[in-house]
């Protein structure tokens, strides 16, 4: 079974940086993809920023030159840099994978896996 558990979020201020960790523990067979997704309040949840495997990453308009997604293959974990944080970033924020895993050893076919979301409020 595959777990994402994330871990960052917070309280900060207007300007502020803070950094988000997401790790992928289970019985992993391969990882194409990681990413991050945020869900403000009365709003839908969207797409923050995602690294593929392979060296590619895309981000949403809003969070370009601020927000930075890296990745450690050796660790299967996800993270989400963000810097001069504004107000309307305020969002739960979910850890995305798209894998393969092992099952009873099969590897099925790449499903997507979700972590159970951190609060990142911007606030003074």
């Amino acid at each position: 079974q595959v777990q994402l558990v994330e871990s960052g979020g917070g309280l900060v201020q207007p300007g502020g940086s803070l950094r988000l960790s997401c790790a992928a523990s289970g019985s992993i067979f391969t990882i194409y993809a990681m990413g991050w997704y945020r869900q403000g309040p009365g709003k839908e949840r969207e797409l923050v920023a995602a690294s593929i495997s392979g060296g590619s990453t895309n981000y949403e308009d809003s969070v370009k030159g601020r927000f930075i997604i890296s990745r450690d293959a050796a660790k299967n974990t996800v993270y989400l840099q963000m810097n001069s944080l504004k107000p309307e970033d305020t969002a739960v924020y979910y850890c995305n994978a798209r894998l393969r895993a092992r099952d009873r050893g099969l590897v099925i076919p790449s499903k997507e896996y979700w972590g159970q979301g951190t609060q990142v409020t911007v606030s003074s």
